[in-house]
């Protein structure tokens, strides 16, 4: 009996293309599903890209497969969060980083506006009240003039 000494064994140390070796395509599939998904229902969709395993080349492979649209927009809070619009309507990317600017989280966001943009119903709630306060002088809230 032969041990594995008599295999034959080659290696094949070519660079394979990029869309044959990981998760970009995929990707792109689950987000015309939530597109359609979207359109047909409204509801949105939020793809954790951290939760992928991406091979070398993927995450570049899927922004350049999305490209990128005229909106962005930075929030400020614990570190910056940037937002992409793609372009492709209403498929964002959002990127969460510490204040250190490490990468905490990486999210495709398929929705008419990210949810991060959107007014919490919380801070809705105290809106109105808000509001009164800056309308009535002397309340130590900036008066606004008539």
């Amino acid at each position: 009996m032969l041990g594995l000494e008599g295999i034959p064994v080659q290696i094949d140390s070519r660079p394979q293309p990029i869309h044959e070796r990981g998760n970009a395509l995929p990707i792109v599939h689950e987000v015309r599903h939530a597109l359609e998904r979207l359109i047909a229902t409204g509801e949105g969709t939020q793809i954790d890209l951290n939760a992928i395993p991406f091979g070398p080349g993927d995450e570049e492979r899927l922004t350049t497969l999305l490209g990128t649209g005229e909106v962005s927009a930075t929030i400020e809070a614990l570190g910056p969060t940037r937002i992409q619009e793609t372009a492709i309507p209403g498929v964002w990317l959002v990127d969460y980083r510490n204040a250190e600017g490490q990468r905490l989280a990486l999210h495709i966001e398929i929705a008419t506006i990210p949810g991060i943009l959107a007014a919490q119903s919380e801070d809705l709630a105290t809106a109105i009240a808000t509001l009164d306060a800056r309308l009535r002088p002397g309340q130590g809230a900036p008066r606004l003039e008539s």
